[in-house]
């Protein structure tokens, strides 16, 4: 398939998407951006030099830690309302204590990536022991999601927990395809604030950087709670949500 092809294809599951918002009047989701390891192995400048290719007003959500339903249902509703797709990155345990809840993220579109099992300090450990962190979390959320247990993800997509890597394990990565996402800007939602503290925080940073990868926590109250007015900003201030999934460019090369 030629890379044209490949764009027009996208445009046309772009366009789908947007035909299918029954909200005439919700943010909605502009375009989908294909990621591949090959091109782009390591996204998000709060830890590399790279980051993904978006516009000015053009972000990214995404979520870590999750699931946990009684908040993640809460985000996914609040997503659903403005029809926008996002990439929740999730914790191998807590996939294989909740998987109708993977299911779910799944089903109303969203792009599933790994977190690993237990959520360590990865650069903390030994080296077998953080692959096997990675393979188990990978298992778990595959197991989860299609009934499978497997440490090839059907979605390449993998965040380090607190955003610390060895260089022996990012290298790991990107050697089975698999794309390391840091972050441009987070919420801060680790740490104790107030909903209106944390839509303050972000909202600011948000307009300070004009774009990219947002960081946010599902399992926290605070960010499920702001999540709405948070979309609305978006809206409001005409930025535009983008939807990362694994990339076709070597495939597409290949058919060439």
């Amino acid at each position: 398939m030629s890379a044209g092809a490949v764009l027009a294809a996208l445009a046309g599951i772009a366009s789908a998407e947007a035909a299918e918002c029954p909200r005439k009047d919700a943010l909605g989701t502009s375009r989908i951006l294909s990621v591949d390891a090959k091109a782009t192995p390591r996204v998000g400048l709060k830890s590399f030099p790279q980051t993904l290719a978006l516009a000015d007003h053009e972000v990214v959500l995404t979520f870590d830690d999750g699931p946990h339903p009684p908040t993640t249902s809460k985000v996914l509703a609040a997503l659903a309302q403005e029809c926008v797709r996002a990439t929740f990155f999730l914790i191998g345990l807590h996939a294989s204590e909740h998987p109708e809840m993977v299911k779910r993220i799944a089903r109303e579109g969203h792009t599933i990536g790994h977190h690993t099992f237990s959520h360590p300090f990865m650069a903390r450990i030994p080296f077998e022991k953080a692959k096997s962190e990675v393979d188990r979390g990978i298992a778990a959320d595959e197991m989860a999601l299609n009934g499978a247990s497997t440490t090839t993800p059907s979605t390449p997509f993998f965040r380090f927990p607190y955003f610390e890597a060895t260089q022996a394990q990012l290298d790991l990565l990107q050697s089975r395809g698999i794309v390391v996402f840091g972050a441009d800007l987070w919420a801060s939602d680790w740490n104790e604030m107030t909903p209106e503290q944390e839509l303050k925080l972000v909202t600011e940073r948000l307009a300070a950087a004009g774009k990219g990868i947002i960081l946010f926590h599902d399992p926290k109250t605070r960010t499920a709670a702001i999540m709405p007015a948070f979309l609305r900003y978006l809206k409001d201030n005409g930025f535009r949500v983008v939807h990362v999934v694994p990339g076709t460019s070597q495939k597409s090369a290949d058919a060439r």
